[in-house]
């Protein structure tokens, strides 16, 4: 029988990978970077040889010692800030229709604390960043870790295109290569998770012993076994578990392929787990040899980034090269300038370790900046961080503010600001159709605060020259870097010939109409112009006392045929909200220059007071309960938006209510919405039971709609019931059985507080605490001042066979508690086969005279009966039965029975013998190697 890949025992489903014989491609590789924790972000390379940046290599690469344990548990080499600004530099933009690793957000789930995670509390929309750093410090497994097995399982860190399925499997956990995936572990979470607590599970070294550290094993290279293996000295626990997660090791042609497809008999999983880890994070054996330095700035400025700091290389005085790069795109430069402050604090290495650059921005946007000291000797590149800012690049910018007649033609004023230069830009006039060319060089102080960096001499003020009639004029900026020209506006402007001067006379015009159509609103009309410009003038429109500013900028060709050289746009036609049954405007026409304003005239209308029924819900606020002995006075308003009319309000205690009509004077109310009135207040009484209680006000709907809750309070009425010292009283009334489900329910006062108290339940030995506070109306006309929250109604899974509960009401004060009963109830619920596979344990394998004793327990989780299983001496099976009494695997494993241990005396020939142990399933799926072990026979 050919072994199948390695299998989980009982604590665990197979954490094995998919597709650890698939090659990763070229194009996934990149600049190293440091494992240390002060350089724990890296950035995705181009193509090495198109950007002269180092290709990495498989130097270093110890078949028994890929990674050590200090590095794989080292849980803080990054932030949550740290993973998500890793994941934005890999990919810059996803595929449409497809969400990547940066953007992916999943709801997670609360998970147990246990002897290998701290546990997690489950929240919505996490991101992945968030998920794979909560989970690494939850399991102390270094979030490095997960990020490059995502990688070399799924590619999910550079692809730009990862259908749902690859999260779902992100890291094979569960999914071995000889059956269907487990289905609780499908999902992102439950990978990481999963995955980050097998790692701990297989470095205890107390259920996974096959690759043990500090011993010698034949590794396959391949998962045929007609590849090969060859002996390889597991030197530390972390090796071992990437060995129990993907039990291969790299053959030679794989070592030479590099990022590249081997031969047949090649497998990838731990190569490319080596290669992606030391590409991006650097020493996968720590970072004594490895450059250091700091970046002291990174800053966008116009068309560029400037970066500065320092670098040294622990094993050399000279002087190192650094990359910088923007997005994907990568720059060399030498740290050589003069730095005797660094000198002085790394006496040998010289001064002359230095950097200041610039690399050009990439176009608008936010830009990730990235900076690596590059190694000079042993060790690795070193990542010594990155920086998130917007970029000052990209198309220009600007506005047209004004264009005027003025003698022979227009005068245009406006800013442009191209934000890859901080010198002026052109700018292009068109007018009908013929360009000239102006420089945006006049002192603008007022430009916007993004343009800052960029100084002020950005305006232009120019003169087109034009004749008189209606004239088409555009304006366009003119790029000098990333990005195309900027049309900043087209507009048609009349010349009237002979420019009108400004001579200091009154606007004129006509306040035409008032009218109300639509309920609560007025609507004026009218014309106003000012003699002294063809530019529209303000009109002020006042009711009540208040104005109201408008640009009378309407077309009225009538206006402009009666007044040649002012042109159409003249006219206003405003909306006013108003309250009561009329309303009076006046209009005022307002000088746009010197000289006084013009009363045009002021109207009066009956308001249009009918509401339509539109099917809104009422609106209002629950402003306060105040309490005065066991009765609590509710305040508040309400407003139903299709009437005039009061409408009722219901006030509900717990769950009594009562119903009032909002219908008291709120001049506030009414102020707030015009046309309603002011009878919209409520303040009414209603009485408390003892204890706390909840008021909520709920405005009713008068017509279509629903009703809208207007807010609820709490509040406490105290009874006077003093602490005595007495003893809790109630009942453990009943215990209700629903498959493999029980409900335990009762009540428990303690005569001391009107307040719910706690019970504890001890189900099969085992107490939880809950409060005694669901509602009891019988208890509390029993026991007048008490209230009515004193019941309790609690459920649990239990297995198979019988179980036992007692009931104890837990006193808040002095004295004692009081059991309230127990019961007990016994489940016969049938067990379904759903084709899980058996799991187990292969515990023990001890020499005896003519053979060996083989000890362990196997159970089916389809069934509670025994199940067969195959002990294999040298490839030569023969059948058991595990059924011996098991009473620790039944404690560990409620509901599945008893009989399922096995302790067989194997006869064996002297010598040593290979004696594998197999679960055999009892129906449907497949069945499980509980694992391998040698003996020799005397």
């Amino acid at each position: 029988m050919r072994f199948p890949r390695l299998l989980t025992c009982f604590l665990a489903v197979s954490a094995l990978v998919i597709g650890t014989v698939v090659p990763a491609t070229a194009a996934t590789a990149s600049v190293s970077a440091s494992g240390s924790s002060s350089a724990s972000i890296a950035k995705a390379a181009v193509d090495p040889v198109s950007t002269g940046m180092v290709k990495s290599t498989l130097a270093g690469f110890e078949a028994g010692n890929i990674i050590s344990d200090a590095v794989f548990t080292n849980a803080g080499t990054m932030s949550e800030e740290q993973i998500q600004a890793f994941f934005n530099s890999k990919v810059s933009s996803c595929q449409s229709g497809y969400v990547c690793i940066k953007d992916f957000r999943i709801t997670s789930v609360t998970r147990p604390a246990d002897a290998y995670c701290k546990g997690y509390t489950g929240a919505a929309n996490e991101s992945a960043a968030r998920i794979i750093y909560r989970v690494a410090q939850s399991c102390n497994i270094n979030p490095q870790v997960l990020i490059v097995m995502l990688q070399k399982e799924q590619g999910l860190i550079t692809h730009t295109w990862p259908s749902a399925w690859r999260y779902n499997i992100a890291l094979g956990q569960g999914c071995p290569d000889t059956a269907p995936c487990d289905p609780n572990y499908i999902g992102f979470f439950h990978q990481i998770y999963g995955a980050a607590r097998q790692m701990q599970i297989y470095m205890e070294g107390k259920w996974f012993q096959w690759y043990a550290p500090g011993r010698t094993w034949n590794i396959l290279y391949n998962p045929n076994a007609n590849c090969g293996s060859s002996p390889v000295y597991i030197a530390n626990k972390a090796t071992s578990a990437l060995y129990y997660y993907t039990p291969y090791q790299p053959n030679a042609a794989a070592m030479r392929a590099g990022y590249g497809e081997g031969d047949g008999c090649s497998a990838y999983g731990n190569r490319n787990f080596y290669n992606y880890f030391t590409d991006w994070f650097g020493s996968t054996q720590g970072g004594a040899n490895n450059p250091f330095g700091n970046i002291e700035m990174i800053e966008a400025r116009p068309g560029e980034f400037a970066v500065s700091g320092w670098a040294i290389d622990p094993n050399t005085s000279a002087s190192l090269s650094v990359h910088v790069y923007v997005g994907d795109v990568g720059r060399a430069f030498t740290a050589d300038e003069d730095r005797p402050d660094v000198g002085a604090v790394y006496p040998g290495a010289g001064n002359r370790h230095g950097f200041s650059a610039r690399v050009p921005a990439a176009g608008s946007g936010d830009s990730t900046v990235c900076v690596y000291a590059m190694n000079a000797g042993p060790g690795a590149n070193v990542l010594l961080g990155c920086k998130r800012l917007a970029s000052l690049s990209g198309p220009p910018a600007g506005a047209v503010e004004s264009i005027k007649p003025v003698k022979d033609g227009f005068e245009v004023t406006g800013w442009a600001v191209d934000p890859d230069t901080a010198s002026p830009i052109e700018v292009h006039l068109y007018i009908g159709g013929v360009g000239r060319s102006f420089t945006a060089n006049v002192e603008r102080t007022d430009l916007p605060a993004a343009y800052r960096p960029h100084g002020t001499k950005h305006g232009f003020k120019a003169t087109i020259p034009a004749g008189a009639g209606v004239h088409t004029i555009c304006a366009y900026a003119i790029n000098v870097g990333p990005g195309a020209n900027s049309e900043l506006g087209c507009s048609q402007n009349t010349h009237p010939g002979t420019v009108i001067e400004d001579r200091g006379r009154a606007p004129i015009g006509a306040f035409e109409s008032l009218t109300s159509t639509a309920p609560g609103t007025v609507t004026a009309t009218g014309w106003v112009l000012d003699p002294d410009t063809a530019a529209p003038a303000r009109v002020h429109l006042y009711e009540a006392g208040v104005g109201r500013e408008f640009l009378a900028n309407k077309s009225r060709p009538d206006v402009g045929a009666a007044n040649p050289g002012y042109g159409d746009g003249h006219g206003f036609e405003e909306t006013l909200k108003v309250s009561g049954e009329s309303a009076t405007v006046c209009a005022y026409g307002i000088n746009n220059g010197a000289g006084g304003n013009t009363e045009l005239g002021c109207k009066k209308v009956t308001v249009n007071t009918q509401i339509p029924e539109q099917g809104r819900m009422p609106v209002g606020t629950l402003d306060s309960v105040v309490v005065s002995g066991t009765t609590a006075v509710a305040k508040g308003w309400t407003v139903d938006p299709d009437t005039r009319s009061p409408i009722k309000v219901h006030l509900y205690v717990g769950s009594i209510g009562r119903e009032f009509t909002a219908d008291k004077n709120r001049a506030d109310v009414g102020t707030l919405y015009p046309g309603y009135g002011t009878n919209h207040g409520f303040e009414e009484s209603v009485p408390l039971p003892a204890g706390k209680s909840t008021v909520c006000a709920y405005g009713i709907n008068t017509g279509p709609g629903g009703h809208t809750l207007l807010g609820c309070k709490e509040v406490n009425v105290t009874s006077g019931i003093q602490e005595r010292g007495r003893m809790p009283i109630g009942s453990f009334e009943a215990l209700q059985v629903s498959g493999n489900t029980i409900t335990a329910s009762g009540w428990a006062i303690d005569p001391d507080t009107a307040s719910s108290i706690k019970v504890h339940l001890y189900v099969a030995g085992v107490g939880r605490e809950y409060s005694a506070d669901k509602a009891r109306a019988d208890v509390g006309g029993a026991n007048p001042g008490y209230g009515d929250a004193h019941g309790f109604s609690e459920s649990f899974t239990v297995p198979n066979g019988t179980t036992g509960v007692c009931a104890y009401a837990i006193n808040t004060g002095p004295g004692g508690h009081t059991l309230l009963g127990c019961k007990s109830v016994t489940i016969t619920a049938p067990v379904q086969d759903r084709g899980r596979a058996p799991f187990g344990n292969y515990e023990a394998l001890q020499a005896t005279a003519g053979g060996a004793i083989v000890a362990g327990w196997a159970i089916d989780p389809d069934t509670t009966d025994p199940i067969a299983v195959h002990i294999y001496v040298d490839g030569v099976g023969s059948a058991y039965t595990a059924a011996l009494d098991r009473p620790d695997v039944l404690a560990a494993y409620p509901g599945t029975g008893l009989k399922h241990g096995f302790y067989q005396t194997v006869p064996m020939s002297p010598g040593n013998h290979g004696v594998c142990v197999y679960a055999i399933n009892n129906g449907a799926g497949g069945h499980t190697l509980l694992g391998c072990k040698n003996v020799v026979v005397p």
